[in-house]
């Protein structure tokens, strides 16, 4: 099946807008994603607003792939920015992520951005949703169960497949 997902548009929940990636959010994102707690399981670092500046250059530029499109979302709750979900779309399936800051975290965002964008994907045509959460991170695991997804028992790069489709 193919899909008629062409690239990021604009969605909501009940609390969030998905609003497509803008370079203009590097400053005010770089602010939600700030604190290192953040890549507890991930790794790396916060970014500064410059690093976040380039790399959302490069990721609203889309996929080298042209079979294969990036798809970002900055999550607003009232009047600020709060985190991001993201999809890799290739065909009918989707790699997707989210993170929301820590300081709006224990709210219910991660899972209500993450089931909105399941159902976003699934609404476009996307069939099988996909996603990697490190076997430490019971946050991610509920937030996962949430949208829909469930263990493989499979594993990449440390972290276990989780799918819906």
């Amino acid at each position: 099946m193919t899909t008629d997902f062409r690239g990021p548009a604009p969605f909501a929940t009940p609390r969030l807008d998905a609003l497509p990636l803008r370079v203009e959010y590097a400053d005010e994102m770089a602010a939600v994603l700030s604190d290192p707690a953040l890549h507890t399981f991930t790794g790396g670092a916060p970014e500064t607003p410059d690093a976040l500046r380039a790399r959302y250059v490069r990721q609203t530029a889309g996929s080298p792939d042209r079979e294969e499109l990036w798809c970002n979302w900055v999550l607003r709750a009232g009047d600020g920015l709060v985190g991001y979900v993201q999809a890799t779309v290739r065909g009918d399936r989707a790699e997707i992520a989210w993170v929301v800051g820590v300081p709006w975290q224990g709210r219910g965002y991660a899972r209500e951005a993450a089931g909105g964008l399941v159902a976003h994907l699934r609404e476009t045509g996307v069939r099988t949703v996909i996603a990697h959460i490190h076997p430490e991170h019971t946050a991610s695991a509920a937030v996962a169960t949430g949208a829909g997804l469930a263990r493989t028992g499979e594993w990449e790069d440390g972290e276990e497949r989780w799918a819906l489709g």
